[in-house]
């Protein structure tokens, strides 16, 4: 009977890993072997700060959890213990996780999902280094507001010349009547 508890449980687990995983925008996997209580436990509030789940689960559930998805290839860095962030941003947990990484020897990348495409190392760095979602709409946005402002400056030069003209005009012409 509690075996049966056991294996529903496990089967629990694995199927709202796979809803995790297939709905996340980018998962990022670790090795957390060396890492101090207050080390992990900074790791974690850093996660928390940015929205970003984490967790260390068994490398059984996750592999029944990519069994027959995209995700499969996730299989061969399933060696060790495994920490995860999952997060729907793209680029957040691979910045604080690349960031702890290079802070802390003892935390090593595996690997990583962006979008549903698995990621080496060298993927999560890349993407680590992109500026966040916010620093590119605000450059976007201030790229596009640029021309506008520059248009904006140009038309009221010449309203004010305009309006220049016909003050003189106006002041020529009451000289010339007086």
């Amino acid at each position: 009977m509690a075996s049966e508890k056991i294996l529903e449980m496990k089967k629990q687990q694995v199927q709202e890993m796979a809803a995790k995983l297939t709905e996340a925008g980018s998962i990022v996997l670790a090795d957390y072997r060396g890492l101090t209580v207050e080390e992990d436990t900074e790791l974690r509030s850093k996660m928390r700060a940015e929205g970003i789940e984490y967790k260390v689960v068994k490398n059984n559930i996750i592999k029944h959890a990519i069994q027959g998805t995209d995700l499969e290839s996730l299989r061969d860095f399933l060696v060790g213990p495994t920490s995860i962030a999952i997060s729907n941003d793209e680029v957040a947990p691979a910045k604080v996780m690349f960031k702890f990484a290079k802070d802390l020897n003892a935390f090593e990348l595996k690997a990583g999902v962006v979008d549903g495409k698995v990621i080496d190392l060298a993927g999560i760095e890349q993407l680590a280094k992109l500026p966040s979602k916010e620093q590119l709409i605000a450059k976007m946005l201030g790229s596009m507001n640029s021309p506008i402002t520059g248009l904006v400056t140009v038309l009221s030069a010449n309203i004010k010349g305009l309006a220049v003209a016909l003050n003189a005009i106006i002041e020529k012409n009451q000289t010339e009547s007086a």
